[in-house]
């Protein structure tokens, strides 16, 4: 799929609000609203887009800690890699996990309860996965920029 400037505008419209309808989206980026919905459902068959995520106030739902997690494992190779990864998707607390460059390998944005909700977390998911010898968790006070910003 080729990105011109009117796709980069799809983009870019549903990466500030993924609610709006087409119609609307269609007039913002210069389309029919039928060409819109093309391009759209085109997008998301071929992966570009993903999904559709809300925002949530955290302070509004039980979970209260967002935890920045760093995972160090014992070795990167392939295996390494793909097992804990394989595992890392099935732990529900985990809400989203990058593989990195620098010091750790992996970093996790981890929501629980509370502290106590933390320290489950910590002793029955993350210290259980394989390969993980070395975990590093930071507690976040209170979030500066959300979601994405255009």
């Amino acid at each position: 799929m080729i990105f011109d400037r009117v796709t980069d505008a799809i983009v870019r419209q549903l990466q500030h609000d993924g609610r709006m309808s087409n119609a609307e989206l269609a007039q913002k980026v210069g389309l029919s609203p039928s060409a819109c919905l093309r391009r759209v459902k085109l997008l998301e068959q071929k992966g570009i887009i993903q999904g559709y995520r809300a925002i949530i106030d955290r302070n509004a739902t039980r979970s209260m800690a967002t935890v920045i997690v760093q995972i160090t494992l014992e070795r990167q190779t392939e295996d390494c890699l793909r097992r804990f990864e394989s595992r890392v998707k099935e732990c529900a607390d985990v809400k989203e996990c990058y593989l990195m460059t620098g010091d750790a390998d992996y970093l996790l944005r981890v929501e629980a309860q509370d502290m106590s909700d933390y320290e489950r977390i910590h002793k029955e998911e993350l210290s259980r996965m394989p390969g993980v010898v070395r975990i590093q968790s930071n507690f976040a006070i209170r979030p500066v920029v959300q979601g994405w910003k255009g």
